[in-house]
């Protein structure tokens, strides 16, 4: 399975991105999905997750309401649009695939990664 993230960058704050992460359809079009970042000393931590249908989504507090996660099972992508970014969404973010058909806000329950793709907010 290859997970491939992109859509990252430098943004102003208050800005807008949308990353992109484009998955081997035949593998992943039945498992739960997720998004975690890490930034620079801290720990890898959970941003958002979807069901492999698309009806079942979860989020991290600190992105509520600010972040959208979705997927297009046809294409075999899976999306996160952050609106409203801030200086402490600055991170490298990463696109995990889970083990079974929900998702989760716990980094073991996902067993194939994407590389990263950096998001830089501005103050």
């Amino acid at each position: 399975v290859q997970l491939q993230a992109s859509g990252g960058g430098l943004v102003q704050a208050g800005g807008s991105l949308r990353l992109s992460c484009a998955a081997s359809r035949r593998t992943t079009s039945n498992n739960g999905m997720g998004w975690f970042r890490q930034a620079p000393g801290e720990d890898r931590e959970f941003v958002a997750g979807i069901s492999w249908r698309g009806d079942r989504t979860i989020y991290a507090d600190s992105v509520k309401a600010r972040f959208t996660i979705s997927r297009d099972n046809v294409k075999g992508i899976l999306y996160l649009q952050m609106d409203n970014l801030k200086p402490e969404d600055t991170a490298v973010y990463y696109c995990a695939a889970a083990r079974g058909a929900m998702s989760s806000r716990s980094a073991p329950d996902y067993n194939y990664w994407g590389q990263g793709t950096q998001v830089t907010v501005s103050s």
